[in-house]
């Protein structure tokens, strides 16, 4: 950790490289923003934990302020749902390879159309549980997070999931209600205390 680089903003301008010893000298805050090669964007100095250990600092958390909107989400969901048919095109085709019979096929072929709405969910379950975004969300670098932009719990992903189905129910306006609330929540997010936020910007 001591060789890392930093880059730190002083004065609302970019500054450094700093190494982890010499960021002591530079009167950091916890909400100072930092960053290191590889990462996308920067992050407040308390997200670190080795500067937090340095420092001294406790994490903090902080409400989220960037929401993803209705574009990014309908993006990722058309992503995911072209990853789930893939996958299922697959293992019927698979299964197929080794049916001689025509009615068989057809019948394989209907129950993989009947189940795939039963896949995407245990596919959104487990994505936005272990890894806070599906396929299609981390491509719109989007993701999952509790009220307090953490990652959410597995029941709170679970009864987000399962509002999806009252979200369709509704003629699909429970999709829609995100045009209704500052947080861009949509009816099930509302239902499991979740949000769906987006990378920040400077």
């Amino acid at each position: 950790m001591e060789n890392a680089i930093y880059t730190l903003v002083i004065k609302g301008k970019p500054a450094g490289p700093f190494t982890l010893a010499d960021l002591k000298e530079q009167k950091i805050q916890p909400d100072s923003f930092l960053r290191k090669p590889g990462m996308d964007d920067y992050k407040e100095a308390h997200e670190f934990a080795e500067i937090r250990e340095l420092l001294h600092f406790n994490q903090q958390f902080t409400e989220p302020q960037y929401f993803a909107g209705f574009d990014l989400r309908m993006l990722a969901d058309a992503i995911d749902w072209f990853v789930i048919f893939g996958m299922m095109a697959i293992v019927e085709l698979l299964i197929v390879m080794f049916l001689n019979n025509q009615t068989k096929t057809l019948i394989t072929i209907g129950s993989g159309l009947l189940l795939m709405p039963f896949f995407k969910f245990f596919y959104h379950l487990y994505m936005e549980y272990h890894r806070q975004a599906t396929i299609g969300k981390g491509l719109m670098n989007i993701k999952v997070t509790n009220m307090q932009g953490l990652k959410p719990s597995l029941q709170e992903v679970f009864l987000r999931n399962l509002g999806k189905v009252l979200s369709t129910l509704t003629l699909f306006f429970g999709y829609f209600y995100l045009f209704l609330n500052k947080k861009q929540q949509t009816l099930h997010d509302k239902m499991a205390n979740t949000l769906v936020i987006k990378e920040r910007l400077m």
